[in-house]
């Protein structure tokens, strides 16, 4: 509604990884509704997130999936592993399904066809209802309230999602410790971006689904993605990124996707 700024919680009903909850963010700039709803979550913070999430799960298996997007395959019939410990970097052109992929490892996009599994540490398969769990997904958008400091915006993640590092340290991590009390309306792109990035330390989660991180930033800040992804790597983490850039990565995985073409096409599962 327009006016109104919301919080709106869901259990996923529908699609192949159903069960999935998310929280989305309408962003039209209520301060006071933004208040209320901070409230609610800062009044009932999540329990502290601790490095031991990170044996729940080894191990991401896609086989043989096929996503359509409008009526049209923009991914068919691909197979994937990614690793704890060793990232798996996504590339392709413009329109080859980058971002469709993370999408549907996230639960937001749904698969036509194939399977996605997720394994923990012994081999054994990681319940739908606990994946979402598991998992950071850091999308195109920013994700950052206007009408909050960067401070009261990762505090709200943060107490969403279960403490591990502090707000300021991963402020100062990310080399904007000195914009902890400026709303985030005052943010530049770039900015926004590595606010973004912090949700990644304060709350732990195994796995970092990460959409082209380094967009909007300088040099010095895709050097801090390469740092963040090969120290959650380093500490049993798994990344699935995409890029157009080299990341430098000292060790990683790759898949390349290829663009798509041809009529629209029906899939049966």
């Amino acid at each position: 509604m327009k006016g109104d700024t919301f919080f709106c919680f869901f259990e996923r009903k529908i699609g192949p990884r159903a069960g999935r909850d998310w929280l989305f963010v309408v962003p039209t700039g209520n301060p006071f509704r933004d208040k209320d709803f901070l409230d609610v979550i800062m009044a009932n913070p999540a329990p502290s997130s601790t490095a031991k999430m990170s044996s729940q799960l080894a191990q991401l298996t896609g086989a043989s999936l096929t996503c359509l997007r409008g009526g049209r395959v923009v991914l068919r019939d691909l197979s994937f592993e990614a690793r704890a410990g060793r990232p798996l970097v996504v590339t392709g052109p413009n329109g080859a399904g980058k971002s469709t992929l993370l999408r549907l490892v996230a639960g937001l996009v749904s698969y036509q066809a194939g399977t996605l599994a997720f394994q923990d540490g012994g081999g054994s398969a990681v319940s739908e209802e606990t994946e979402g769990h598991l998992m950071h997904y850091l999308g195109h958008q920013d994700g950052v309230k206007p009408a909050l400091t960067v401070t009261e915006n990762l505090v709200f993640w943060q107490n969403l999602y279960g403490h591990a590092q502090s707000v300021a340290e991963a402020l100062e991590e990310l080399g904007i410790g000195y914009l902890a009390e400026v709303p985030g309306q005052f943010l530049s792109a770039g900015q926004k971006r590595r606010v973004n990035l912090a949700r990644l330390l304060v709350s732990h989660r195994p796995l970092w689904v990460l959409d082209e991180p380094t967009a909007s930033l300088d040099a010095e800040g895709a050097e801090i993605v390469r740092r963040l992804i090969e120290s959650h790597s380093a500490t049993g983490g798994l990344t699935l990124v995409t890029t157009h850039l080299d990341l430098g990565l000292d060790a990683q995985d790759s898949l390349v996707l290829e663009r798509l073409s041809g009529p629209p096409l029906e899939v049966s599962a």
